[in-house]
């Protein structure tokens, strides 16, 4: 019985983690950049193919976890911002009506003429990695790219390639045009393709907003810790019912056992006193 409460109890837990992976969803902007000028408009789509009823919600310096309808314009799984000011910037994620998370984006607005254009999400190893340096008003200036505060190199296109890149270039980046100024860090991630036998590589960059919480490791761990509150008191009570149950039957063989020896030498007694009679009957 034991074994196949526990059985039960791994079924649901696989269950609620199959249902937890099922349905996550995957964050995407447009346009697919993570640096923004001021006033322009951007779009941010959760994409997933099930109903599990998802919306936008995003951390800022002033406030956390709020959603679409708070700052955006909400339509079905997507959420629009018409225009975009430096108080948007700030980490955004996709949330089911379950607590489930999508990956996240950090999105950067500035008040300044330059920015860089880099991938939001994370470019995988072996790939190439293109940054643009753009400037407002758009100019035809050499521009020069930095990561991690070190110069890279200085391209008098405004676009710089790593070809094949690796774990070695993730990092901050940032790029700079003379008589324009410099724009805004940005991380990049580099990743690894899954396998069966490799896990997967955190991508979470260093940031002082907090990103959005693991909802999907505590929803597992909630139906974990809500299955053993419903089993443990099962459990607990079959076995003191089984226990309690021998015991009362060892008890009661030994009362019968007891009760029954009294009978058993009186009859043996009976019998002997039965011999003598017979045999002082012969004799007379």
């Amino acid at each position: 019985m034991t074994e196949t409460s526990l059985q039960c109890l791994l079924l649901l837990s696989q269950v609620s983690l199959l249902i937890c992976i099922t349905h996550q969803a995957r964050l995407t902007i447009s346009p697919s950049r993570s640096q923004f000028f001021e006033g322009v408009s951007v779009s941010l789509i959760c994409e997933d193919d099930s109903s599990a009823g998802w919306t936008v919600r995003r951390n800022t310096t002033k406030k956390t976890r709020t959603q679409c309808a708070d700052w955006g314009e909400a339509t079905g799984s997507s959420c629009n911002i018409s225009v975009v000011f430096t108080r948007d910037s700030g980490v955004y994620w996709c949330e089911s009506r379950e607590g489930a998370t999508s990956n996240s984006i950090t999105l950067t607005v500035t008040g300044g003429s330059v920015i860089l254009q880099s991938p939001v999400l994370p470019v995988m190893e072996g790939d190439d990695l293109t940054l643009s340096c753009q400037s407002k008003p758009p100019s035809n200036l050499p521009a020069a790219f930095y990561k991690d505060g070190s110069l890279i190199r200085t391209e008098s296109t405004g676009h710089m390639t790593l070809h094949h890149v690796t774990r070695s270039d993730e990092g901050l980046y940032r790029c700079s045009i003379s008589s324009h100024g410099e724009s805004p860090p940005s991380w990049i991630s580099v990743t690894v393709e899954p396998t069966t036998t490799a896990q997967p590589v955190s991508t979470t960059p260093p940031t002082t907003v907090a990103p959005p919480p693991a909802s999907c490791s505590f929803h597992l761990g909630f139906m974990l810790l809500l299955h053993l509150l419903v089993f443990c008191p099962y459990f607990i009570s079959t076995l003191l019912m089984v226990s309690l149950y021998r015991r009362r039957d060892t008890g009661s063989d030994l009362a019968v056992s007891m009760v029954m020896t009294p009978s058993t030498q009186a009859d043996q007694g009976l019998a002997d006193d039965y011999d003598d009679v017979t045999t002082e009957h012969h004799l007379n």
